[in-house]
């Protein structure tokens, strides 16, 4: 009988962590939830048959992860540095390269020395840059990061390439674009909130196309990269396959509220200028800007197709936010 590989994950108390390791443990994959903290491993029925918690600490290039790789055949890496609060240092980047850059490197060589046969990196599309314009981003796009957190994933994928180089051990990158679901937070939740609320929103001209990946989507695709030999020592973008303008997405989010969208028209150039003005210019081009993603050399390659449709992630994600308490 072949054998089912144990598989650790890192980040696994958030948000796309805490759902691979419920899905695995559904097909009996036995995990190692790597985790900060004892404590996010004594959350109440959590401690099942399969399901081990290993505190590592803070991740960086010094991180022990000698007792988390004990009988561990892939390791999927989550756990990432998203922001640095302003004001809290004088050098971001050298904070984003130490968990980013410096803590995957570790992993790496240390999952190498342990035996473990592959791993799996949670990139992101930014690596490839902040928005398309004449044609969606793929695998053979150049690299374009922008900001401090994109640079650092770009910069952990290349240490990646260096240990799969020198030892054996296999790595996969994924660079999804946004991915919402169950569980959201930051911009997609507040876009959320404002479609419930009925706020109207200045984006009924809005002639662009994003890229999304529904949560359930991500984790079919980061299970198929465990053990699939096609994807070893690949770099895939992955997707929900359904480009969207931003208005269709507020009538589709709309739809799955039961609410009906309110949306008014007003020039791009407007909203840049309002969103310069108040410090908010990030948020403007990524509700008005592109950024589509090609995935379709994963589903090539892989065989792969995206299990939810948009509607379905939507509908999801809605029945999860109903029940947030207010």
């Amino acid at each position: 009988m072949e054998k089912t590989p144990r598989v650790l994950i890192t980040g696994a108390s958030g948000f796309v962590g805490r759902e691979l390791r419920s899905r695995l443990q559904a097909r009996g994959t036995a995990v190692t939830a790597a985790v900060r903290f004892h404590s996010f491993g004594l959350v109440a029925g959590e401690r099942t048959p399969g399901l081990e918690f290993e505190v590592v600490g803070d991740i960086g290039s010094d991180t022990d992860w000698t007792n988390a790789l004990k009988g561990v055949d892939v390791v999927v890496h989550l756990a990432a540095q998203m922001g640095v609060m302003r004001g809290a240092t004088a050098n971001p980047m050298a904070v984003f390269r130490e968990v980013n850059t410096q803590g995957t490197a570790r992993l790496a060589r240390m999952a190498a020395a342990s035996g473990v046969t592959r791993l799996i990196f949670l990139s992101s599309v930014k690596v490839n840059g902040e928005m398309t314009e004449s044609a969606p981003f793929s695998e053979d796009s150049q690299p374009s990061p922008q900001d401090f957190y994109a640079v650092s994933k770009w910069e952990a994928e290349q240490a990646l390439h260096a240990v799969a180089g020198n030892t054996d051990l296999e790595f996969v990158v994924l660079r999804p674009p946004l991915v919402y679901g169950p569980g959201v937070r930051a911009n997609f939740l507040r876009l959320l909130q404002w479609v419930d609320r009925g706020i109207p929103l200045p984006l009924a001209a809005v002639k662009n196309r994003r890229s999304l990946i529904y949560l359930g989507n991500l984790i079919d695709a980061l299970i198929t990269c465990i053990d699939h030999p096609a994807a070893a020592n690949k770099t895939y973008l992955v997707s929900d396959g359904e480009d969207v303008p931003t208005p269709e997405l507020i009538c589709r989010m709309a739809t799955a509220l039961g609410k009906a969208p309110r949306l008014w028209p007003c020039p791009d150039f407007l909203l840049r200028t309002v969103g310069a003005l108040t410090g908010k210019a990030s948020e403007v081009d990524r509700l008005i800007g592109s950024l589509q993603v090609d995935g379709s050399r994963f589903c090539r390659e892989l065989e792969w197709m995206p299990p939810f449709g948009m509607d379905e992630g939507l509908r999801q994600t809605v029945n999860w936010y109903r029940d947030i308490p207010r």
